[in-house]
């Protein structure tokens, strides 16, 4: 098999692929008359219950696709904010500093992917939250980031 059909099934099979995690659309807020759209999504981390993130990016709509001539890819912009929403339980996670993808979602045909990385701060007690982009080709450096501190509650006297 020659190198460029590999590369072609390699990437093929990386869209096959499920998200790491779900996502439950919460929100929609419409930016333009052309249709073009913020997407809010609400994101549980899979391995620590308690916490939940709000991730909000945004989704071109087929007339923006038809004038900017781009019909395969959203922009990498992204924002989270991430927040204790019932008692913390910390999961099987990976304590390492380059955290792990908790969520990912593309962005365009193959080559860009939404992601979300949790990364534990074991010194400070605090989960932290980073929304990037991915890309096979050239990195971005828009990122939005988002913290959860891990709070021990006073024993009662």
């Amino acid at each position: 098999m020659s190198r460029p059909l590999l590369i072609a099934a390699a990437l093929f099979t990386l869209c096959l692929i499920p998200h790491a995690a779900p996502a439950e659309e919460v929100g929609t807020v419409g930016v333009d008359w052309i249709g073009n759209d913020i997407l809010i999504e609400a994101l549980a981390d899979p391995d620590v219950a308690g916490v939940t993130c709000h991730l909000a990016y945004f989704d071109r709509s087929t007339l923006d696709r038809l004038v900017q001539g781009n019909w395969f890819e959203d922009p990498s912009n992204s924002s989270i904010a991430c927040r204790q929403t019932g008692p913390i339980t910390l999961g099987d996670i990976r304590r390492g500093p380059e955290g792990e993808e908790i969520f990912s979602e593309r962005q365009s045909l193959l080559l860009k992917t939404l992601s979300v990385t949790r990364i534990f701060d074991e010194t400070n007690n605090t989960l932290i939250y980073v929304a990037h982009a991915r890309e096979i080709t050239e990195g971005s450096a828009k990122m939005s980031i988002s913290t959860v501190p891990l709070w021990q509650s006073a024993p009662a006297q």
